[in-house]
């Protein structure tokens, strides 16, 4: 991807929930949940389709108030690509470099605001008992998502 491409943020089979200072990302096509710093969510926010990486820039210096280069916008690119949380495939710009030769060309000023996501998976056990509901009151009807044993006659034991 080069610079004037623009980045779709994913928004199909995705619930999101803002929090102060972080958004949290459920997929629920692998099921896991992603947790987005701020800086990592103002670029996610930012992946309009419509911006490229330089509008990013200028759009997280205006709302950030902090002046990155274009690499600091790849980084968090590249983390949500590589999470899933955008459309289509993107080649990651620092294919191949260290972690350090990474930060080296970010540049230090920026270390305190790198981009964050956090990522873990939600056991499906956990959420197939959770989603048992059933279908109507008089009549419980297992749900293709319900343990078995848990309708019994009339009652859903969820």
């Amino acid at each position: 991807m080069n610079n004037s491409q623009k980045p779709v943020a994913r928004n199909s089979g995705l619930v999101v929930q803002e929090m102060p200072g972080e958004v949290l990302v459920y997929d629920m096509d692998s099921n896991k949940a992603h947790c987005l710093n701020e800086t990592a969510a103002l670029v996610w926010r930012s992946c309009d389709g419509v911006n490229t990486v330089e509008d990013i820039v200028k759009s997280f210096e205006q709302n950030g108030g902090t002046k990155v280069s274009e690499d600091f916008v790849w980084l968090a690119i590249d983390q949500l690509n590589s999470n899933g949380l955008l459309v289509g495939a993107i080649d990651s710009k620092f294919a191949g470099q260290t972690r350090r030769d990474v930060l080296k060309k970010i540049g230090f000023a920026s270390v305190v605001a790198l981009p964050v996501i956090a990522s873990l998976v939600a056991p499906q056990s956990v959420l197939a008992f959770t989603s048992c509901t059933c279908s109507s009151k008089p009549n419980c009807v297992a749900q293709p998502t319900c343990p078995q044993g848990n309708c019994t006659g009339n009652t859903c034991v969820a």
